[in-house]
């Protein structure tokens, strides 16, 4: 399989949203990347569902939802029901990360994981074989635009190597800092889906650097 791109819509401008989805949807990417965020669990607040089903409203792609919230199963039937067609939770935000998965798959969505920068993909060996998606975080979550830490590209090698061990079929995916300079790298490594933002959109030809980031 080609490796994915989802464009974070969180870099989008959102005095002209359709128009960025529309830029999307017209595009080489694959997924539309949408961030959550409470300002508890992160020190940022995003959006909610009023803007989430926005952008469902106009997307011809499937939705990549990253919750980076607290108590994040509250709330799991009310994203299938905005649009989200993978569900991601952090690790760090789930007392019971199994009963949170079974909880996704149940409301009819893939279940992604996502990880912070300190978290050892080895704390996922238990689960692994019921999860469609790791989201590894390459920043420390909250804020776009920040710099790619470099020990991600050990920690992808480490997460396909457990993938491939426990016959796990769950997509690997890169989020934070991804650019035209450090994506081939991250590919070889093992990633499947590359989230990029600020790359995208503050690119003087966003729909063009997509094609790009899809190029090996």
């Amino acid at each position: 399989m080609s490796h994915l791109i989802a464009p974070s819509v969180l870099s989008a401008d959102f005095g002209n949203l359709q128009r960025d989805i529309e830029l999307i949807n017209n595009s080489d990417a694959d997924w539309f990347h949408i961030d959550i965020m409470d300002g508890c669990f992160v020190p940022n607040i995003s959006f909610g569902f009023p803007v989430l089903k926005a952008i469902q409203k106009h997307a011809k792609k499937p939705l990549d939802v990253h919750l980076m919230i607290v108590d994040p199963d509250r709330y799991t039937q009310l994203f299938k029901d905005a649009g989200a067609d993978t569900l991601t939770v952090h690790l760090e935000a789930c007392t019971h990360l199994h009963r949170s998965i079974q909880n996704i798959k149940n409301a009819g969505m893939k279940a992604g994981v996502a990880l912070n920068p300190h978290t050892s993909v080895m704390l996922l060996e238990d689960v692994i074989a019921d999860i469609d998606l790791v989201c590894i975080m390459s920043v420390n979550p909250g804020f776009g635009g920040q710099k790619f830490i470099e020990n991600t590209y050990a920690k992808v090698t480490a997460l396909k190597k457990l993938i491939t061990e426990k016959k796990s079929k769950a997509l690997i995916e890169i989020d934070g800092g991804v650019d035209l300079l450090n994506y081939k790298k991250l590919v070889a490594c093992g990633a499947d889906v590359l989230v990029a933002g600020n790359t995208v959109f503050g690119s003087a030809n966003p729909t063009q650097t997509i094609t790009q980031l899809k190029q090996l």
